[in-house]
């Protein structure tokens, strides 16, 4: 199994030197990968809508202060040596097909092939309405045919793409990914189209149990949820066990209560001794990666934090 840590990119974490520090100090801890999240603008994040926390509201309350995903990825790639970079998640609508395909396949040459290209169709209706130019309504379709395209783009010498977002006749993508026949594709989400959409396109699928719409935050949720992923992969005519498991975890710990609505304790809820029971849990219904996000006020508490809870929690699984 792998460990992977969310790097902090907003408000004053977001400080370069800092995101600098901390992603080589979690290279140095031994950790896998880190994660990097995907908003170009944000309304005022005061407001409650935020579908991974309890209250609506974004954990930082200075979320808006952030940089562009990609643009920060190919930066990491250049500051670290080891780690894989996952995108957690890219908004596929947020950039034009060609385009993405274009620089993410720049980052995976960049990192040498470490790049993991985590996706996901979006929520958050304000932000589209500033940023894409498809309708908030057709996120999902988009989202299928971006991905597909990524792929065509990717592995054909001279790609022809006729599709009802994507048009693209024979032009030339180069250099290809490192990575073949290209990065690890990951689905986000948690809903009934999320699922399909990693059972037909995905490498891995890539939930946050918190989401409160659709929760995966206790064992009886999360195997249910496998089930109906396993269940929908056959459907869409591949072997059950071809999408690979990989789980976000935003908060653990005190930090989450640990009773949940169907009346089990929440995973990651609790002591040291409950967390690694959790990730030993997790590890034998198949799951690959799990990673945790560690952002605190300070980054001298992140790495701190990081550093304790790799020696009392992850050097015990």
């Amino acid at each position: 199994m792998q460990f992977g840590f969310n790097l902090p990119n907003s408000g004053a974490l977001a400080a370069p030197e800092i995101m600098a520090r901390v992603a080589r100090e979690g290279e140095a801890l031994g950790f896998d990968y880190l994660t990097v999240t995907d908003h170009v603008v944000l309304p005022d994040t005061a407001e409650p809508g935020y579908p991974y926390s309890e209250s609506g509201a974004f954990y930082s309350i200075d979320s808006a202060h952030r940089h562009e995903m990609l643009t920060l990825a190919a930066y990491l790639a250049g500051i670290t040596s080891k780690l894989r970079l996952v995108l957690a998640v890219l908004v596929v609508p947020h950039r034009p097909a060609v385009l993405a395909a274009k620089m993410l396949a720049t980052i995976d040459v960049l990192s040498g092939g470490r790049l993991t290209v985590g996706i996901g169709a979006g929520w958050l209706k304000p932000e589209f309405d500033a940023v894409v130019t498809t309708p908030f309504e057709e996120r999902g379709a988009v989202t299928d045919e971006y991905v597909a395209a990524f792929r065509a783009l990717w592995t054909e010498r001279k790609p022809v793409i006729a599709g009802r977002y994507v048009q693209h006749n024979g032009l030339l993508l180069e250099p290809k990914p490192v990575q073949k026949p290209h990065p690890p594709i990951w689905v986000g989400g948690e809903s009934g189209p999320s699922l399909r959409r990693a059972a037909r396109l995905g490498d891995a699928w890539y939930p946050i149990g918190s989401n409160n719409k659709h929760l995966l935050d206790t064992l009886p949720r999360y195997e249910a949820g496998v089930a109906r992923l396993r269940q929908l992969t056959a459907a869409a005519g591949r072997e059950p066990g071809r999408v690979a498991l990989t789980y976000r975890v935003k908060r653990y710990g005190d930090a989450v209560e640990p009773q949940a609505s169907d009346g089990n304790r929440r995973l990651f809820s609790g002591s040291d001794d409950d967390l690694i029971r959790d990730i030993r849990d997790l590890r034998g219904l198949g799951v690959s990666a799990i990673d945790f996000d560690f952002e605190r006020p300070a980054p001298e508490r992140v790495v701190a934090d990081m550093r304790a809870f790799r020696d009392r929690v992850l050097v015990r699984t």
